[in-house]
């Protein structure tokens, strides 16, 4: 089992949740706390898978201790068995030595047996060790990550919020057709002149009717001293 069999699935599960996310995202601060979520549970998935990594080794170095001590057991017992061999046949009892010779060749050869499975099991247990050290490497790896994630949550949600203000703000730009507000102030301008053209000779005209009523007066004025004087001359002797 190597690291990127265990880690290969989560890694990549990650990575489409996560390419998901930012295609589907409205939100930024629901979008970054779903990732969160999901990072959690993608950690939670592989330290399981590691564990059963851990378990499995921890099993083959219980299965090596155990030949390890069968094999110094039956040594133990070989040479147990040899010395009262040796016992019985200084005593001239040399059938009842061969058997406890022949069981001591027993004990060696399960001796040599026991010696020989925890020798085959060594360099499996060295490569599951360096697998576990690896695996162990990319867990810390992703908790690191998602430190940072959730560390950097705030900052991300106000960078996001910010870009998309500013996007909507272009695109109401390129929405609205844009006047020259100059041209409305020409334009109202005008209409400014046209009704002050308007009220001045509408004053114009006020004021000529006036004077010519004042001329009518004076006209009357003049009619009427020439009668009196035209009276008085005739009066005169």
């Amino acid at each position: 089992m190597t690291k990127q069999t265990v880690l290969g699935r989560v890694t990549q599960l990650a990575k489409a949740n996560v390419n998901a996310l930012l295609d589907q995202a409205e939100d930024p601060q629901k979008m970054i706390d779903q990732l969160i979520r999901d990072y959690v549970n993608n950690i939670a998935d592989a330290e399981q898978a590691v564990a059963r990594v851990i378990g499995h080794l921890r099993l083959l170095e219980q299965d090596h201790q155990e030949d390890v001590e069968a094999a110094a057991e039956w040594g133990a017992k070989a040479l147990a068995a040899s010395g009262k061999a040796d016992e019985l046949r200084a005593a001239g009892q040399g059938a009842e030595a061969d058997t406890f010779d022949n069981l001591a060749k027993v004990a060696l050869q399960r001796q040599l047996q026991s010696e020989r499975e925890a020798k085959t099991a060594e360099p499996a247990i060295a490569s599951q060790t360096d697998v576990v050290d690896r695996l162990r490497t990319g867990l810390d790896q992703m908790k690191e990550k998602l430190a940072q994630l959730q560390s950097k949550r705030d900052e991300l949600v106000a960078r996001s919020r910010t870009a998309q203000a500013q996007n909507r703000m272009m695109d109401a730009v390129k929405s609205v057709d844009v006047l020259d507000p100059t041209s409305e102030l020409h334009r109202f301008e005008d209409k400014v002149r046209r009704e002050e053209a308007r009220a001045q000779g509408r004053q114009e005209l006020a004021a000529s009717s006036l004077d010519a009523q004042f001329e009518r007066l004076d006209g009357l004025g003049d009619a009427a001293e020439v009668e009196a004087r035209l009276a008085a001359l005739k009066a005169a002797p």
